[in-house]
């Protein structure tokens, strides 16, 4: 699609199946929940509790839940706490959504059953990055259930020894393929689709994501750092976007059982593409198609900068929705559409140098630190001012840029991955 042109329905019909994939509700972090997901298939098929857990994952899923709250469980954190939670839950209908069906009888069986039963973590032989496979035994049965590259992507199922479900059962080897959408053609988009399409699934991630930030605001969550930040200036809108959006990470990675919208699988990207949108449109009287239409730029440019790093890596995806949110902040702020694309190179040039070091208390600071670093991007574009092509990464055109991020991520920070997990873990002390 060339700059401005307006999109064809088959262009339109792909965003919305994209939104419709991307902007799911979530309790909890999201790899977690997948291993809870897993574990409540294998427990529906097993018809209970079972005997023996076996998980067996990829390095970045334990880097991703070695530290986090699972929700519902009464404070438990890690794999283990995730596995059992999702075979005593038994819900698979509701897929990432599974924990919120823990009743608190249930609950209070699940702390028994964390002392009294073991789980048995092993790391995968699986070359993915984004690897679970669960296995429970129960009175002579044994159930396995695969999930490969996304959350809710179940990919096998086994019982007995025999393949009962198979889809695209295969390794993910290879790393993403570079961005397929442009920056021209999604600001395009974001100005002329039809609304009605998309709207009950913007509306949903306005009030999931709000209400869980209201109360990380009023809760004492994590390290609190919504609350530090807001205490600097209740009144600055740039202030109350960053601690909105932070406050909602620290009551969700710390065992928050309300839901959370995500985008490209992840809770903390669906709140930082989200929420200072909503903040700067209602600072600015924007109405509700204009604050409609922003975020669903930055739900957009978000998916759009995934694309080409992949679900999990040693790339911080919080600077991806941060410079998402930007576009969207830009787009209600009047900019046109070489100044929005000019903002999402800057917010990259600024924040890309940022490590995923696994899912914790501290993901509330490096979204607010994304989302400072997208407001910084617009200021300077305000100001006349663009990183140019050749000054570090920024490329001659933004969707360069874009595919530019992507290969560090996926191709550039394998090993660095690999260290992070190894320094998380103790290892080589």
């Amino acid at each position: 699609m060339q700059t401005g042109a307006a999109p064809t329905e088959a262009e339109i019909a792909q965003y919305e199946a994209a939104l419709r994939a991307e902007l799911l509700p979530a309790m909890g972090c999201t790899e977690p929940i997948a291993l809870s997901y897993a574990a409540s298939i294998a427990a529906s098929r097993l018809g209970g509790f079972p005997d023996e857990m076996i998980a067996e994952v990829s390095a970045n899923i334990v880097k991703n839940v070695k530290s986090v709250v699972v929700p519902n469980t009464g404070g438990l954190t890690g794999i283990e706490a995730a596995v059992i939670a999702g075979f005593a839950a038994n819900a698979p209908d509701a897929k990432l959504e599974v924990l919120a069906r823990i009743t608190p009888e249930i609950r209070e069986k699940i702390g028994e059953l964390v002392k009294t039963r073991k789980v048995d973590v092993v790391p995968t032989k699986e070359p993915d990055v984004f690897y679970i496979r669960v296995t429970g035994k129960k009175d002579g049965k044994t159930v396995s259930v695969t999930i490969r590259a996304s959350h809710t992507n179940v990919t096998r199922i086994v019982e007995n020894g025999e393949t009962v479900y198979e889809h695209n059962d295969t390794p993910e080897i290879e790393p993403p393929a570079e961005a397929a959408w442009s920056l021209p053609a999604l600001i395009a988009a974001a100005k002329t689709m039809p609304l009605e399409r998309v709207e009950p699934l913007l509306m949903r991630q306005i009030d999931c994501n709000r209400a869980i930030a209201e109360e990380g605001l009023r809760g004492k969550w994590g390290a609190t750092i919504g609350r530090i930040l807001l205490a600097r200036n209740p009144e600055d809108p740039e202030t109350v976007a960053r601690a909105m959006a932070a406050a909602a990470s620290d009551a969700r990675m710390n065992g928050c059982e309300l839901p959370v919208v995500i985008v490209s699988g992840s809770g903390n990207q669906g709140i930082t593409a989200s929420l200072p949108v909503v903040v700067f449109a209602e600072h600015l009287k924007a109405g509700r198609e204009a604050m409609l239409r922003a975020l669903l730029l930055s739900d957009l440019v978000t998916i759009l900068l995934k694309q080409g790093i992949g679900k999990l890596s040693a790339y911080c995806g919080a600077v991806s929705a941060g410079a998402g949110s930007g576009a969207g902040i830009a787009m209600l702020s009047g900019m046109k559409d070489a100044e929005i694309e000019s903002v999402v190179s800057n917010a990259l040039a600024i924040t890309s140098g940022m490590i995923c070091d696994g899912a914790k208390s501290s993901c509330a600071s490096k979204i607010a630190m994304s989302i400072e670093g997208a407001l910084l991007a617009i200021d300077m574009v305000r100001n006349g001012r663009r990183f140019e092509a050749g000054e570090g990464i920024v490329q001659p055109s933004a969707d360069e840029t874009v595919r530019a991020v992507g290969r560090i991520a996926s191709r550039g920070m394998v090993d660095t991955d690999k260290v992070i997990i190894d320094v998380m873990l103790g290892r080589n002390r």
